[in-house]
């Protein structure tokens, strides 16, 4: 098949929508009136490690219930919708929010195991077999599918660079998991994968971090915060599963290709 229906043509518009959309540090900027810059300022030079602390624990968590939802003979989940899985994140942040920078290490990694069951759900939706450790990688690829690297390369960033970023740690540690399981968590390949994952999540997670430092923060500026962050990784899960649906149809190439013409022409 050469050319895409009318219906895939527009899945794929609203796709590049989702995926090349302001960031989420720009969304917050938007909210909150103060430069991203600035609001990076707030946190605390020391902060940093328990943020990490909590981001890998968070991580682990989410590596082991997308490889758990996919098992043959286990009880998937019933679909849940995105606005439950967004208010639940939101009552997560409120009560992180509440105690301020140590409550946000406490609530991340309820926070995030919350966004990947939504995640899993969209998967699910546009027909990814989540038995499949590929596909079940690629729901945690979604956490990383936001800028890398410093905020001045946010409006360089593409979804396709993110994804070449991530490839070949992906297939090593889907080889690795699809032969041994979560058996041996600890092996080069899974800590390769999550440690990408964790250093392109984490530029969110700093910005969430900040946000919920100026003073409109507190329980209900962790809230909606907390709604934002969780708003903003489910357009980039239903982008991604998209492309992926739409590259299982019609090929990689003419979706890349068709992809990016539609993306200069934005």
């Amino acid at each position: 098949m050469s050319e895409l229906t009318p219906a895939d043509q527009a899945a794929l518009t609203d796709a590049v929508e989702k995926l090349e959309d302001q960031s989420f540090a720009m969304t917050i900027a938007n909210k909150v009136g103060v430069p991203v810059e600035a609001l990076l300022r707030l946190v605390p030079t020391g902060a940093q490690a328990s943020l990490s602390d909590a981001i890998n624990k968070a991580l682990e968590q989410c590596l082991r219930i997308a490889i758990r939802v996919g098992r043959p003979g286990s009880s998937p989940s019933p679909s849940r919708s995105a606005r439950l899985h967004t208010a639940a994140t939101g009552v997560t942040g409120a009560l992180g929010g509440f105690f301020g920078l140590p409550g946000l290490a406490v609530e991340l990694p309820v926070t995030t195991t919350l966004m990947l069951h939504s995640i899993v759900d969209i998967a699910r939706s546009n027909g990814e077999d989540l038995s499949q450790p590929e596909s079940a990688l690629a729901c945690l690829q979604v956490l990383a599918l936001g800028p890398g690297g410093t905020h001045a390369d946010v409006l360089q960033s593409t979804y396709y660079a993110a994804r070449a970023a991530l490839m070949q740690v992906t297939r090593d540690a889907v080889a690795h998991v699809a032969s041994q399981g979560l058996s041996r968590e600890g092996s080069p390949a899974v800590v390769s994968f999550l440690s990408r994952i964790a250093a392109r999540f984490g530029i969110e997670v700093s910005e969430k971090a900040a946000a919920q430092m100026i003073p409109i923060a507190g329980a209900a500026g962790g809230l909606t915060i907390n709604m934002i962050f969780s708003q903003h990784f489910q357009r980039l899960a239903q982008g991604h599963f998209t492309i992926r649906r739409l590259e299982r149809t019609y090929g990689s190439e003419l979706i890349r290709g068709e992809y990016e013409r539609l993306r200069s022409q934005r």
